[in-house]
């Protein structure tokens, strides 16, 4: 297959009806830049009609306007484009840019063995069960190792510890986003009241969900704030624990086994 091209276009649906693809992408940052539905459909070929169908429909996607819409005058309707909007074209355009990319090793490799590539180009979440997006807030570099201080809800806090050539090569500065992603076989498991005391990366929370094993039980935590930890520990520690749905517990796991992935 090496020489040929795939191409993969990205449209978004809900409900089985069809929001946005690439075409009506161009169609909206026409009438981003323009300001103008009207003039935005003439440019680029579209109805009027289509044009505010448009609209219309991403408007209904987000969770706020792209657009702020104004019927009538003698041009027609115009918009303004909003954040949420401006966000939603970049994100398309790199969504896009992530498909192009699997398509290329497609074309290039063939399917076989590639699948962890895709997953990755497609930003999906692999092995580690325990996924937080956060940001940085702190560095702090030390010969060997830098220590990374990120926030992932309210004042929630993730130690991770990399090394400096890691640190460069992520570009590891206090705003950056990052995605933190912990194994759920290195979060270690205590009553509230053995915890080790001053440890690092230490939530309490509540047994929401335990699924046992002949060896092993799986206990999702519910950490607040929408956050939940995945640990899987011996069956028979979670015995000892008494870790039943409803039960209280702190999860920890150690900085250096915190891995660091950006975009």
């Amino acid at each position: 297959m090496t020489g040929n091209k795939i191409n993969a276009l990205l449209a978004l649906h809900s409900g089985g009806r069809f929001l946005v693809g690439h075409d009506r992408i161009m169609l909206l940052e026409k009438v981003a830049e323009l300001g103008s539905i009207a003039k935005a459909a003439k440019t680029t070929g579209f109805s009027y009609k289509t044009a505010w169908d448009s609209v219309n429909a991403v408007n209904n996607l987000l969770p706020t306007p792209a657009f702020i819409t104004r019927p009538g005058g003698r041009s027609g309707g115009g918009a303004e484009v909003t954040e949420e909007g401006r966000r939603l074209l970049a994100t398309f355009h790199r969504l896009e840019e992530k498909l192009s990319l699997i398509s290329n090793i497609i074309a290039e490799e063939g399917l076989e063995g590639q699948e962890e590539a895709f997953l990755w180009a497609l930003g999906a979440r692999i092995s580690a069960r325990n996924v937080f997006q956060t940001e940085v807030v702190q560095v702090k570099r030390w010969p060997v190792d830098v220590e990374v201080t990120l926030k992932f809800a309210d004042d929630r806090k993730i130690l991770a510890i990399v090394t400096n050539e890691s640190a460069d090569d992520l570009d590891l500065t206090p705003g950056r986003k990052v995605l933190a992603l912990v194994k759920s076989s290195f979060i270690r498991l205590f009553s509230p009241e053995h915890a080790p005391e001053g440890g690092r990366n230490a939530f309490v929370g509540e047994v929401a969900d335990r699924i046992d094993a002949e060896r092993n039980s799986e206990i999702r935590l519910d950490i607040g704030l929408g956050k939940t930890v995945h640990a899987v520990v011996p069956r028979q520690t979670a015995e000892d624990l008494g870790l039943q749905v409803g039960a209280k517990a702190t999860a920890t796991f150690d900085p250096t086994q915190v891995i660091l992935a950006v975009n």
